[in-house]
């Protein structure tokens, strides 16, 4: 079982609009409303493709209470814990030729009592998991290390843990030695100060998070595909899209399906792109099942770290 843990779970509204204008009265095309946050999607992935899975979640006010009925009508196993504060709402804008602009609520403060709650709700289910994956931003005033310390618990445990976060939560997170991190782009470059503009810059960094704590990399480059670094070797991967609508969710649904595939080499990562793909070609972070996945159109081979990353993330 994969057990995920989203201490900053959310209500995500997509938009489907023409052309975003500043100042303008925008008619939507679609507009969608899907339970949110990393780990609630990756259960939603991993249902979707009747892989076992549970998620802990956080949930406050009548948001919270919408998150859970959601989640529940998707069938969904989760662990629910209430809090004071109200579950944050979340609001992304898709144009027709894939660009979405995401704005995203902070969410609300836990209390030391609340995050007590919640680690110990992970703990007893975790005790089942093979993979726990903790991923998502941090709440305010929630401690940066507070990944870092589940992840030591659970590791002293014999579980594997996947950590998909950012900024100091993830340099904190790196250093305690997870089995695998998941960073796109933008969190590589910020976690180890090095830009990058290559295949090549990718894998030092990587290599950086390794030799800070991290056993395997999944790095997600955008258009460029993914990149995987572990003990057995390297692999560059991509899969196109030719026609996208969302990249919300499409990270988490990368993770779900390296997961599902057993977390190691060449076959996790096809895996992984194929889904995260599938993902990208759906509305909202609505997650791919498998009519939607088309492995044989993703290609994975030796990395090239001469080749030029596209600009963005």
């Amino acid at each position: 079982m994969i057990l995920t843990l989203t201490l900053n779970p959310s209500l995500d509204r997509t938009i489907e609009i023409a052309t975003l204008t500043r100042g303008a009265v925008i008619r939507a095309a679609t507009a969608r409303l899907d339970p949110g946050g990393k780990g609630v999607n990756v259960c939603r992935a991993l249902l979707a493709n009747q892989v076992r899975s549970c998620a802990v979640v956080p949930f406050g006010g009548a948001e919270g209470d919408q998150l859970v009925s959601l989640l529940s009508q998707e069938g969904i196993q989760m662990i629910t814990v209430p809090v004071a504060g109200a579950t944050r709402s979340n609001v992304a804008l898709a144009e027709p030729d894939g660009t979405v602009t995401k704005i995203n609520e902070p969410g609300t403060a836990l209390s030391a009592a609340e995050l007590d709650a919640v680690a110990d709700a992970v703990l007893s289910a975790a005790e089942s998991a093979d993979w726990v994956v903790a991923s998502g931003s941090l709440p305010p005033e929630v401690p940066v290390d507070m990944y870092a310390r589940l992840c030591r618990r659970f590791t002293r445990a014999g579980i594997n843990v996947a950590v998909d976060t950012s900024g100091p939560a993830l340099v904190s997170a790196v250093a305690s030695a997870p089995a695998l991190v998941k960073p796109n782009r933008h969190e590589l470059a910020e976690a180890t100060g090095a830009v990058i503009a290559s295949l090549g810059d990718a894998m030092d960094a990587a290599g950086k998070l390794r030799a800070m704590g991290a056993r395997s990399v999944l790095a997600s480059l955008g258009p460029d595909g993914a990149l995987l670094v572990e003990d057995g070797g390297a692999w560059h991967g991509e899969c196109p899209v030719s026609e996208p609508r969302s990249t919300v969710g499409a990270g988490d649904a990368m993770l779900a399906g390296f997961l599902a595939a057993g977390a190691r080499g060449e076959a996790a990562l096809v895996e992984a792109l194929a889904w995260a793909s599938a993902a990208v070609a759906l509305p909202g972070s609505r997650m791919p099942s498998p009519a939607d996945i088309r492995r044989d159109l993703v290609r994975v081979h030796e990395p090239d770290p001469t080749k030029p990353l596209t600009s963005g993330d």
